[in-house]
């Protein structure tokens, strides 16, 4: 049975051995010992006694032990990326599945996301049906924004008869925008496969493959999905829930209203289903009912002040903005006010043409998250409202009242009077803020940037320039200039810019844009091959299309244009605007993928 023992401090299941009880089986098992001393002297002195012996060919040799000795003690030190890093070098050398178990849990605790991806991958390759490795593997490629990775190794968990949690992560790929058509081929691909429905998890991987179809707009195939889970598991709340809310999103009411009075009857106190038959009154326009389903809620929730607002976010969002009052109008005169009620309550006025009072809720909102979202709607309220100058008296005020969002208040000025286009009066102002704070390098990076938009790439490199002077180590504007040299290809200058840009990666080592400039700089300087590991790098961690386009250029020019076309492809199917995609393809067409019109 699995031996359980402690590593860095952190207990764990370590199928084999502990650390030096394996050591000692290596070495007894397959170290071959050299031959004694003839005559058995002491004394007696060879200038190279292992000259003779065999090579070590199993088990332990001294540098194998050294690694493990100096992993162990840099764990116990703290040094945990050593730690790692030594474990990892030893599981590459020996098929001991817990050495590649110590380098990810080490890595782990010592944060460094790319050598726990190396020491995980490692860990799978020596026991494939480990599900660990495949868990983590998985959160890190989500991390990162590999959607189509993430949900690969989940299925080879759900594959081992594990729980993949694909229903959990489809809610995420479908609220965070991710490519859900893709997703859907590799899921629709998995249970094309025979025997899966055998699996110990298969339910679950039906459930989020109907919520991705669902959101795709395939109700019906989404439907037959969650009916064959209905067959295996009726009394699934999660069954319930998915049906529940494939019902609103097709406008089937009265088929969500069923589904989440059945929810409730499986588990009365999941909220979740409260407030699912809430918003089917409220849709069929049962205000009635569904405030009694709210007030039934609160009470069993002793008024809980945050459900409270989430429940009147609920009518809010459905149009029904006096309920909401309703709900919200208790918290008015207590004596510590969420800022989110106060930014409620400024939207239910506005919703209700009353100006006046919804821009003294918004200026209620205090210091924290809904600040900005409170002073950007109140001004945009006046704005639409055919006040303009008062929009901008209110934000000048603002200002003066709060110096921590200083910048961020003229941010929002400018970008709304760019907005109206009144670009001179955006520039005005930002050129007359710049001058009274000289050293805000926020103003100073956005009027570079602005300068950029324009063409205008003298004014662009001073404001740069004066940010470095100020901070030297600044990586978004060694970042920005250094690109912005790079990308421009200006002659005599492509040094510069790796230098620039090598300073901003000195400065922020693990920034993808940065990577990607290191890259790019590298290509414009005719140095396709080292150009590729950095911009590989940075797709891995932010698989954009602006970093896929340098990428697929670099790839043709080292004439690998088959991966280039496959990469371009998965951009056009994944974004639905790509101009830097479209501007690769004008300047080489042959890189068209065979299906792109």
């Amino acid at each position: 049975m699995p031996h359980r023992a402690t590593l860095l401090g952190i207990p764990f299941s370590f199928s084999g051995f502990p650390l030096l009880p394996l050591a000692a089986t290596l070495l007894l098992s397959g170290c071959q010992l050299s031959p004694s001393f003839p005559g058995g002297d002491s004394n007696a002195r060879l200038e190279d006694p292992m000259a003779s012996a065999p090579p070590i060919t199993k088990g332990l040799d001294a540098a194998g032990l050294r690694t493990l000795l100096a992993a162990e003690l840099a764990g116990q030190r703290g040094d945990y990326r050593y730690a790692g890093q030594g474990y990892l070098e030893a599981a590459q050398r020996y098929t001991a599945p817990g050495l590649a178990e110590r380098a990810t849990f080490a890595a782990r605790f010592g944060n460094d996301a790319a050598l726990m991806e190396a020491a995980a991958l490692r860990w799978r390759e020596l026991d494939p049906r480990a599900e660990m490795p495949n868990r983590l593997l998985a959160s890190l490629s989500l991390q990162r924004g590999d959607w189509l990775d993430s949900l690969e190794q989940r299925l080879a968990i759900a594959d081992a008869d594990g729980n993949g949690e694909i229903a959990t992560f489809a809610e995420i790929a479908v609220a965070e925008e991710a490519p859900l058509r893709l997703l859907a081929q590799q899921l629709r691909s998995y249970l094309a496969q025979p025997e899966v429905s055998q699996r110990e998890f298969h339910s679950d991987v039906l459930l989020g493959t109907a919520l991705i179809e669902a959101a795709l707009g395939e109700t019906q195939t989404a439907q037959r999905y969650l009916d064959e889970v209905e067959q295996q598991e009726p009394e699934s709340a999660a069954l319930w829930l998915a049906k529940a809310r494939l019902a609103l999103e097709t406008g089937d009411h009265r088929a969500a209203q069923r589904a989440a009075q059945q929810g409730l009857s499986l588990a009365p106190d999941d909220v979740r289903f409260i407030l699912m038959l809430a918003q089917a009154e409220i849709r069929l326009n049962n205000i009635a009912a569904a405030e009694v389903q709210t007030n039934t809620l609160l009470e069993s929730h002793g008024g809980n002040q945050d459900l409270r607002i989430a429940l009147a976010q609920l009518y809010l969002e459905e149009g029904h903005s006096e309920p909401a009052y309703r709900l919200l109008q208790p918290l008015i005169g207590q004596e510590s006010i969420p800022n989110i009620a106060y930014f409620l309550m400024g939207a239910i006025a506005q919703s209700q043409d009353e100006v006046d009072n919804a821009l003294l809720y918004y200026r209620q909102v205090h210091e924290g998250e809904e600040f900005l979202p409170a002073r950007a709607a109140a001004a945009s309220m006046l704005i639409e409202d055919d006040r303009l100058l008062d929009a901008r008296a209110f934000l000048r005020i603002e200002r003066m009242r709060h110096d921590t969002y200083f910048g961020d208040l003229v941010r929002l000025e400018v970008q709304l009077l760019d907005e109206l286009a009144r670009q001179e009066d955006a520039t005005a102002l930002l050129d007359r803020e710049i001058t009274r704070t000289p050293d805000d390098t926020s103003l100073l990076y956005l009027r570079a940037m602005r300068a950029w938009e324009m063409g205008d790439l003298t004014g662009m490199e001073q404001d740069l320039r004066q940010i470095l002077r100020t901070e030297p180590n600044n990586a978004d504007a060694l970042n920005a200039l250094g690109y912005t040299l790079a990308d421009l290809n200006i002659a005599g200058r492509l040094e510069e810019a790796r230098d620039l840009i090598e300073r901003a990666y000195e400065a922020d080592p693990d920034n993808p844009a940065v990577l990607d400039s290191m890259g790019w700089v590298y290509f414009r300087l005719g140095k396709p091959d080292d150009a590729l590991a950095w911009l590989e790098s940075a797709y891995a961690q932010m698989p954009d299309q602006e970093i896929a386009a340098h990428l697929a250029e670099v790839l043709h020019s080292l004439g690998r244009s088959e991966e280039a076309r496959q990469l371009i492809a998965r951009i056009l199917q994944r974004a639905s605007y790509h101009p830097q995609i479209d501007d690769l393809l004008e300047r080489h067409p042959e890189l068209t993928p065979p299906s792109t019109p």
